[in-house]
């Protein structure tokens, strides 16, 4: 049995994520969760809300409540919302949490020690009207290089320049509009990760089976321009963890946070010690220190592409400045974006679904199944009702669904709610075990591989075999002229079910819940012997006939969702 620690980007905490943010991180990590616990792997599967910066900051004052409680508010509607989707974290944590105030501090000092902490006087954007100085996000004005009016102060969206706020014309705050603006000079902590740029660069170049879209963003951050640049790690904001050298104060930096990019990584390993005092786990060293037990697990990541450098050279330049033995990160499975319907999801203009939208009119494992058998692995993606009404009609209904219907149906009207012990598997049975036992191994193998598109299409051309079978089969015929016979056929549909449920239950987890109860059967192990697990439901084993697994979507749904979501969200 192997260990496996698996993490998902940390979703932050100023609202409800739309299926875009869902399909980018969190939802992959769980299929992989759940299918390595199912090969029986003990797992780890960590995440939890990003609370720091001036955006929960800014959140709350729209929402009229101190920062604090609008975040305790807001994890709780995000954790019960991973709960909906089915998300099977073995903890949830907060960056914000006491453990994370204390590793984050930790870490800053053993920097600090280490000679890889500089402290900077530069120049920021104050605005006179917000009383505040403004993060480079939330200065927007002209580009200078393309022209673009909503440039903002740290990149172009447009043209995708790195900027200075400095850099735009006619500089406004992204707060309150107000263009009274001036530089000021404040003292800030930089991380050198400059100073360990040939390291972050042997080490990249040693994960050869890294996605080429991992390891390309690295290598640009990297290589491109003047390479990797040292970067602020401190901030003149209030809500944050304060900055100190592990419990010692850090003189001149004392009304001062540590910047969110720097904090949220290392809530990944804080999580594991929140996990502990949860009473969920014992002994979270095993996990995160090679020096207690951690250099026998992989570790993986999921995450969008946009976190990739914090990922791949920031994380790891904290990880490897502290001298530390903390574990390392083995794979970095990245993703595209899913855009929706013709154009992007938008937070801010309420266009797309939300998570909370998406469970209000079909349950999760429509929503998972359309999700991951369109993960945007290779290149962006896109949501459309069309397609998704196809696909649910197509793959889960016509295909899964009707499988489970007709053999059920047709065994209680012509054996009764009970496995048919008659008759023997002939060639055709011992041609669909071996069709199955071939993809199977294809389909586990694509598993491994965290080639999630191609796992879904293996898992539904397993499924399209039984249908095929079934057809051919045809028991509905069989069983006027050789009872035995049909017998036998519709017992190996009745395992198929079972079998299905197993196998599905990393895509579809309550659907495969369903099927295992239907068939009475409490043995959801891994059919890792197809034969075995194909013969495993004998007769007179007693099942039932479950409800519709999943119901079509109408022209009607999909004209009325369509109109819905595409851009009025309150």
């Amino acid at each position: 049995m192997t260990r496996h620690l698996i993490t998902s980007a940390i979703p932050y905490i100023n609202g409800i994520k739309h299926l875009g943010n869902l399909v980018g991180s969190q939802l992959p990590a769980d299929l992989y969760a759940r299918y390595l616990r199912g090969r029986g792997n003990e797992v780890l599967f960590l995440c939890g809300t990003d609370e720091h910066g001036t955006p929960a900051e800014l959140a709350a004052a729209k929402a009229g409540k101190p920062v604090a409680e609008y975040c305790a508010e807001m994890w709780e509607v995000q954790w019960e919302l991973s709960q909906g989707f089915r998300l099977s974290f073995d903890h949830y944590g907060r960056s914000s949490s006491a453990q994370n105030h204390r590793l984050t501090q930790h870490f800053a000092g053993r920097l600090d020690t280490a000679g890889l902490i500089e402290e900077v006087t530069e120049k920021q954007v104050y605005s006179n009207a917000d009383g505040r100085f403004l993060p480079d996000r939330y200065v927007e004005g002209t580009c200078p290089n393309c022209g673009y009016e909503r440039a903002r102060g740290d990149q172009c969206e447009n043209c995708t320049k790195q900027l200075d706020p400095t850099d735009l014309i006619d500089a406004r705050s992204a707060i309150s509009g107000s263009t009274d603006l001036e530089v000021r000079e404040t003292k800030h902590l930089h991380l050198r990760q400059s100073a360990m740029m040939d390291q972050l660069d042997s080490w990249i170049s040693s994960k050869s089976d890294w996605p080429i879209l991992t390891t390309s963003i690295a290598k640009k951050w990297l290589h491109d321009g003047d390479g990797l640049q040292d970067r602020g790690i401190t901030r003149d904001l209030d809500w944050g963890v304060p900055v100190k050298k592990g419990d010692d104060d850090w003189p001149g930096m004392e009304d001062k946070v540590f910047y969110v990019w720097f904090d949220a990584p290392i809530e990944y390993i804080s999580c594991a010690q929140e996990w502990v005092d949860a009473g969920k786990g014992d002994n979270w060293e095993r996990w995160w220190r090679t020096d207690k037990g951690a250099e026998d697990v992989t570790y993986t990541q999921f995450m969008g592409k946009d976190n990739v450098p914090f990922h791949t050279l920031s994380f790891p330049a904290t990880i490897l400045g502290s001298g530390e033995p903390w574990k390392l990160v083995d794979y970095i499975k990245s993703f595209n974006y899913l855009n929706y319907d013709g154009g992007q999801f938008s937070t801010s203009q309420g266009r797309g679904v939300f998570m909370d939208q998406a469970l209000e009119i079909l349950p999760a494992d429509y929503w998972r199944w359309w999700l991951l058998s369109h993960a945007p692995e290779n290149s962006d993606s896109e949501f459309t009702w069309d397609n998704f009404q196809t696909s649910v009609n197509k793959d889960l209904a016509d295909v899964l669904g009707n499988f489970v219907s007709r053999i059920t149906k047709f065994c209680r009207s012509k054996f009764g709610e009970a496995v048919p012990g008659g008759g023997a598997y002939g060639a055709a049975e011992q041609a669909l075990i071996d069709d199955l036992t071939v993809k199977t191994r294809a389909y586990e193998a694509h598993m491994d591989a965290m080639e999630i598109r191609k796992a879904a299409a293996a898992l539904r051309a397993i499924w399209v075999a039984g249908n095929e079978y079934l057809q051919s089969a045809a028991p509905w015929s069989t069983f006027k002229e050789d009872p035995d016979s049909a017998a036998a056929q519709v017992r190996l549909g009745l395992n198929l079910i079972r079998f299905y449920a197993v196998l599905s239950a990393p895509f579809i987890p309550d659907a495969a819940a369903t099927m295992l109860a239907a068939m009475n059967s409490n043995d959801d192990s891994w059919p890792d012997d197809v034969p075995g697990a194909l013969n495993a439901l004998t007769g007179e084993h007693a099942f039932s006939v479950p409800d519709v697994l999943f119901a079509k979507i109408t022209d009607d749904q999909r004209e009325d969702w369509q109109a819905r979501f595409a851009g009025t969200r309150d």
